[in-house]
């Protein structure tokens, strides 16, 4: 199975592919859940701080990042090289984002820190990467 091709390219490149559209899917239905005050008040504290004070250019960020993040990882899905230029947008919103969280200067802890600035930034670089390396390889029409 190691190098088994499934539709002309590595098994591994579907499951990458799945794995990031759940990731960025559920950052979509973030997004949307921030939208309601009421599921807002039951974030903690630091969380609060962050959503509440978010100024529009930092909300079109994130909804940047997300939306561009998982259309990206449905272009890649589909074999399109679209995906990659969908990453470059969504980690231009994660950074227009995170840019906002860094200004507050609230105090996160290590899986805050982890969860709303490392894994958007790390997920989103892996798959410029990713998607970059599958075009050259034929995989991206």
């Amino acid at each position: 199975m190691e190098n088994e091709v499934v539709g002309g390219v590595h098994w591994s490149f579907w499951v990458i592919g799945a794995l990031t559209l759940i990731w960025n899917v559920m950052g979509v239905i973030n997004f949307f859940v921030q939208l309601d005050p009421e599921a807002v008040a039951a974030y903690r504290e630091s969380e609060r701080v962050i959503i509440d004070g978010r100024p529009v250019w930092a909300t079109g960020g994130f909804a940047i990042a997300v939306f561009g993040g998982a259309l990206g990882s449905f272009f890649l899905l589909l074999r399109r090289s679209v995906a990659h230029y969908l990453f470059i947008l969504s980690i231009v919103g994660v950074f227009i984002t995170v840019a906002h969280t860094f200004g507050l200067r609230v105090d996160l802890n290590f899986a805050e820190i982890l969860g709303t600035i490392l894994m958007p930034l790390l997920v989103a670089a892996f798959l410029i990467g990713y998607s970059h390396k599958v075009k050259r390889k034929g995989w991206l029409l």
